[in-house]
């Protein structure tokens, strides 16, 4: 869009829509045939097993629409239509706030209610992001369907030029992403050496630093259009100037819901687990993970900087250094030396290691920059 390549952007939004709604068929239909032994492959202990399986199959029915709604989402923040993407979502994050005591207690439905709560919320949140997304002001992906089925049937370089275009810029998602998940499962098997305890408290910490944490994405995300757009329009003073104005901003945000998490960690576990023992771990965890969600600001911001400039190599280097690079060999190696101490601090470790790597690569990228301007 910042090229005036408006078809380009049309085939791209049908393209990249249709594949995210045929790939969330795939996942259904494979993670229900491997249910239980996914849900071993995730952590769970014989314990929980029961309730995995109950969960994650009704999540999983709804991976079309989940998949589907994330990529919708993402193209209307990228045509700067942020406020419509952000009812779309916050319509399905309130109904599924409602639906979940419904199902869960009012109906008796358990963990299973849970899930089925949370799968309807996602449906509806993707019909209202479709029908956002057909709106004025928005290239539409259904719009776009004659030209992708002639794509399809063509098979020519068009399509695989989007699909190389799609991969380029998602690969650095992809990696945080599933190395997110995958930084998860060992959290999840090493704590388990440690009781049920460790993984319920390592397990709420990771839920409590994610609300932090949101707020980075939040801020990269809205920085992402901004940063896409000037890169391709020549403007790259703009996107410096952004790129620090979003670290500004989530070190402003972050540094005091960092220090009263630091003050009143035993509190905060407490309130959502009341059990001494996961009170201990969870306490002692959050404490250590907060001193360095200023650091996963610059770390996060720099990557979303440099995939949507088309730096895949350095964005995928850097998506993989949080959760995977750095996060997989410590939580393999701190525990072999200080125990359950070393499950707590591994993310604290790996954050301090990959802002280095990450201050590296965006000042690569920033000399990059430093040459003659287009005109505005």
């Amino acid at each position: 869009m910042g090229r005036k390549e408006a078809q380009n952007a049309q085939r791209m939004a049908t393209t990249g829509f249709s594949s995210a709604f045929l790939f969330g068929i795939l996942i259904t239909a494979v993670g229900l045939l491997l249910l239980e032994p996914l849900s071993r492959w995730l952590g769970s202990t014989p314990t929980i097993l029961p309730y995995t399986m109950q969960y994650m199959g009704a999540i999983l029915v709804g991976a079309p629409f989940m998949t589907a709604s994330m990529v919708l989402n993402n193209q209307m923040r990228f045509q700067g239509n942020a406020a419509k993407a952000m009812y779309g979502m916050m319509t399905g994050a309130a109904l599924n706030v409602i639906l979940v005591p419904i199902f869960t207690f009012t109906l008796g439905m358990g963990i299973l209610g849970t899930g089925i709560a949370t799968v309807l919320a996602q449906i509806v949140a993707f019909f209202t992001l479709l029908y956002m997304s057909m709106k004025d002001g928005n290239i539409s992906p259904l719009s776009g369907f004659k030209s992708f089925k002639a794509d399809v049937v063509a098979t020519g370089s068009t399509l695989s030029n989007l699909y190389f275009e799609i991969f380029k810029g998602g690969t650095p998602s992809l990696t945080r992403q599933a190395l997110a998940s995958l930084s998860t499962i060992a959290l999840n098997v090493v704590a388990g050496y440690y009781g049920d305890a460790a993984i319920a408290g390592m397990s709420i910490v990771t839920r409590v630093t994610f609300v932090a944490f949101a707020a980075i994405i939040g801020i990269g995300q809205g920085f992402q259009p901004l940063c896409g757009f000037n890169y391709g329009a020549g403007l790259y003073q703009r996107v410096k100037d952004g790129y620090f104005y979003g670290i500004r901003l989530s070190c402003i945000i972050l540094v005091p819901i960092c220090l009263l998490s630091f003050i009143f960690a035993p509190e905060i576990i407490d309130w959502l687990r009341h059990d001494p023992e996961v009170v201990k771990v969870g306490a002692a965890a959050l404490r250590w993970q907060v001193i360095t969600l200023p650091l996963a600001a610059v770390i996060t911001i720099s990557n979303m900087a440099l995939q949507t400039s088309g730096k895949s190599l350095s964005a995928n280097i850097l998506a993989a250094c949080r959760n995977g690079l750095c996060f997989l060999p410590l939580i393999i190696l701190l525990p072999l030396v200080l125990g359950l101490q070393g499950v707590i601090i591994c993310q604290t470790v790996a954050d301090v290691m990959s802002f280095v790597i990450a201050v590296i690569l965006i000042r690569l990228f920033f000399k990059e920059l430093d040459r003659p301007q287009t005109s505005v």
